[in-house]
């Protein structure tokens, strides 16, 4: 008798101690489980890595059963096809590579249409920057011809904004000697003399270029308003911009062209899993701020602008809460 009560108590005690642990609340995931978040960004040296490292800690801090992390990659590109094999949960990408990610154009032509991509938010101006150094003669994109020129890395929107400008100003690769290079394999190389100039996409200030800065001088060849103009008319997603004096210590504002950095993820995430993603981001926009200047462009009042997929159900529901 007392050992079949003592069993009954033992199994009580089981029983409730799972139960305990069934019991515990998780906007992500079930209990003792984690949802594993990647956030897919750029080189290490731009922006996006910077931002994205910042967005996987505060997702880590404040939302219940993630287990985030970041990684660096090629960008854009890259990203949208690591959405596509559901290798990723969150990317930063360039919204006109997105654009043709979702349409199976352009660059996605021949890999074909990624219809899972959905968006959280547009974010902040991503400014084309063309550098070159004092000595190369270079003052003009027209200049470039004949030139040692790194276009990007392979597969990144920097790449396809660099085919876009040169195509605008009557210029291919079979004019140029094109190099495929990263922010800082760009950088290193103008220092190395082995280019002479470099197309680098990004928020400003771009790392990699203050760093050339601090030991060469530095030129930032313009993309005239009228030629900015023009590409628009080809293709809305770029827009003319100036990059502002004192950037990197150019005396005066410069002309150049800009799309629009954005930030998405899967169709397949749940609406309560994107909602707190897009919630916890904008809600701690001051953090993302203290990481790089260019996040001072985030804004609830812009979060819709260029955004060339549908929104996510969790990012709507947010937005729409706040009357965005």
């Amino acid at each position: 008798m007392k050992k079949s009560l003592m069993s009954v108590l033992v199994l009580m005690l089981v029983l409730s101690m799972v139960l305990a642990g069934c019991g515990g609340s998780s906007d992500t995931a079930p209990a003792g489980e984690k949802t594993f978040v990647t956030v897919v960004t750029g080189g290490t040296s731009g922006p996006y890595f910077a931002l994205g490292g910042t967005i996987s800690n505060l997702l880590n801090e404040h939302v219940e059963g993630i287990n985030s992390s970041v990684e660096s990659t090629g960008a854009s590109k890259v990203n949208c096809t690591k959405l596509g094999s559901k290798d990723a949960e969150i990317a930063f990408a360039m919204n006109n590579v997105v654009s043709f990610a979702y349409t199976g154009t352009e660059s996605f032509k021949d890999s074909g249409k990624i219809e899972n991509l959905r968006g959280i938010a547009s974010m902040y101006p991503n400014f084309c920057q063309v550098i070159t150094l004092e000595g190369t003669g270079i003052k003009e994109i027209s200049d470039l011809k004949g030139k040692r020129v790194g276009v990007g890395a392979p597969g990144s929107g920097v790449e396809v904004d660099a085919r876009n400008i040169l195509k605008i100003h009557g210029i291919t690769y079979d004019d140029i000697n094109e190099d495929f290079l990263s922010y800082a394999e760009s950088v290193e190389q103008l220092k190395n003399g082995t280019v002479d100039a470099a197309f680098l996409t990004s928020g400003l200030p771009n790392a990699a270029i203050m760093d050339l800065a601090t030991t060469h001088d530095v030129k930032i060849v313009p993309i005239r308003k009228e030629m900015a103009d023009k590409l628009h008319e080809e293709i809305p997603h770029y827009g003319s911009e100036m990059i502002p004096a004192g950037t990197y210590d150019n005396e005066e504002d410069v002309e150049t062209v800009a799309v629009k950095s954005i930030l998405i993820t899967r169709d397949d995430l749940s609406e309560e899993l994107v909602y707190n993603i897009t919630k916890t981001i904008f809600e701690n926009l001051d953090a993302l701020v203290g990481t790089h200047n260019a996040a001072k462009k985030i804004s609830l009042d812009t979060v819709r602008d260029g955004m060339p997929v549908p929104l996510h159900p969790g990012a709507e529901k947010y937005f729409n809460e706040l009357g965005k």
